[in-house]
């Protein structure tokens, strides 16, 4: 039974080939494949279909545990942010055997990998009061 580890979040989960339900999302047993069905965020806005880059991994350990990549995906990896030389698209690297991967930080999305919304300090201008938001008189000001 093939394990699948993914280093930065310190999960592994072991799956028996044949045995995992498929949805669609990436070639079945891909890595993509595999994370999802054990409740891993791997991002993945093209659906799994190898038309961008957001599910990219790279792979620590275990690249001869992989499927051999098509030139679909070299093509597609070569324009991945970060690329290594174990750089694979999570959604066509059909796992074989033991692998251990790292999912890069920018391809992460906190909030959907249930870290709630980030702290962005001072970036974000605080909400305004009523009274700041209280149409302003134009023209001179009053005589008193």
């Amino acid at each position: 039974m093939p394990k699948v580890t993914f280093l930065n979040l310190d999960k592994t989960v072991e799956f028996e080939h044949g045995k995992l339900p498929y949805a669609e999302h990436g070639k079945p047993e891909s890595i993509l494949d595999v994370a999802l069905n054990f409740g891993i965020q791997l991002e993945h806005a093209c659906g799994g279909n190898c038309a961008c880059t957001t599910c990219h991994v790279i792979v620590k350990q275990g690249d001869n545990s992989l499927s051999e990549m098509d030139d679909d995906e070299q093509d597609r990896v070569d324009m991945a942010a970060g690329v290594t030389v174990h750089s694979r698209l999570g959604c066509q690297a059909v796992v074989q055997g033991d692998i251990a991967i790292e999912i890069p930080d920018w391809n992460r999305n906190y909030v959907s990998e249930g870290g709630g919304s980030m702290n962005l300090g001072s970036a974000i201008p605080p909400p305004k009061t009523a009274a700041a938001s209280a149409p302003q008189q134009s023209g001179p000001a009053p005589a008193e």
